[in-house]
């Protein structure tokens, strides 16, 4: 008896670049690394930047140079999103890699439930040499349908490069709001959660590089703006998943955290460097986040305060107030 062929599906792959040719390359090599008889990848580079070797990595991978004349990673997203022609869209940043069980996991539990418009994996943070920083992340399922929503509004962003969605969504949902230079792809990913219709697959899809921290504070701070704009237009509509006032809160405490916790930590190690400048700017950083705790820290027995006392006095003045 003479077995059928597999069916082979193809999959759209969303890869926005600017100029980064060869952190490009290893991206593209790890979305080939995956083909086989039953996948196959259109893959689709969305490029707004000016350094032709983008061009030719490209070419060397077979994909589809898209030039975007348009600032922003939603510009370069959305005009590879609008070329897409696969029976799913998947997604990659040109400075992450895929891992070799990613896609296909979220394939079969589209599969498996036809209701199902999306579905997230989990991901590994590493530095830039793409060793691990943390665990696979989220290390359990972040809910369906109100429990997925409220994880996402208090502090959970689904990486972009573990997410696999039906071509359909792209009418359903729409393209990327190219008005946020930061956070369009939580955007967006909020947007299709809202519509209670996306699941999770259980394994680790991406390697998401991460820049050193305390590196980054006009980026971090950028953002901070972007990701409370992103967090109010979803939030309001979606009240209900609360129930309180107090849990809205804490959701919107536990999603802009992350910002406060990043000046703190760049505070403490850049007064321990005896970088006076960069303590203060940490600090003023930690009080544009959250104003009134970054005065409190101040004033209690907290690390932000021995690194002020440390910008200012030196490393002898505060030694009581250890590090709490």
């Amino acid at each position: 008896m003479t077995s059928l062929p597999i069916a082979k599906r193809k999959v759209s792959v969303v890869v926005p670049t600017r100029d980064r040719p060869a952190l490009l390359r290893e991206a593209l090599a790890s979305i080939r690394a995956l083909e086989g008889e039953d996948l196959t990848f259109e893959i689709l580079i969305g490029d707004n930047g000016k350094d032709p070797g983008s061009k030719t990595a490209a070419e060397e991978f077979g994909a589809v140079h898209l030039p975007v004349v348009r600032n922003g990673a939603g510009a370069a997203r959305n005009a590879a999103l609008q070329a897409a022609t696969g029976d799913f869209i998947a997604f990659l940043d040109d400075d992450d890699v895929w891992t070799s069980t990613a896609v296909r996991g979220q394939i079969a539990v589209l599969d498996a439930d036809r209701d199902l418009e999306a579905c997230f994996a989990q991901t590994m943070s590493t530095d830039h040499e793409l060793r691990p920083t943390s665990e696979a992340w989220p290390a359990t399922s972040p809910g369906k349908g109100d429990d997925l929503v409220r994880t996402m509004l208090s502090g959970y962003y689904p990486q972009i490069g573990g997410t696999v969605v039906r071509m359909a969504v792209r009418k359903d949902v729409g393209l990327f709001d190219e008005a946020l230079l930061g956070d369009q792809d939580w955007d967006w990913q909020l947007r299709i959660a809202r519509r209670r219709k996306t699941g999770f697959s259980k394994t680790l899809c991406v390697m998401f590089r991460q820049r050193p921290p305390g590196s980054f504070d006009k980026l971090r701070l950028m953002r901070l703006g972007f990701t409370r704009r992103v967090f109010f237009r979803h939030a309001w509509p979606e009240w209900r998943v609360w129930k309180s006032p107090i849990r809205f809160v804490k959701a919107y405490t536990q999603t802009v955290g992350q910002y406060f916790e990043y000046f703190v930590d760049a505070a403490v190690t850049r007064a321990r460097n005896g970088e006076r400048g960069g303590t203060a700017r940490a600090i003023m950083g930690a009080f544009r986040v959250f104003p009134a705790r970054t005065v409190a820290h101040l004033i209690l027995p907290r690390p932000l305060r021995r690194a002020a006392a440390t910008m200012l006095w030196g490393d002898h003045r505060d030694h009581h107030l250890g590090a709490v």
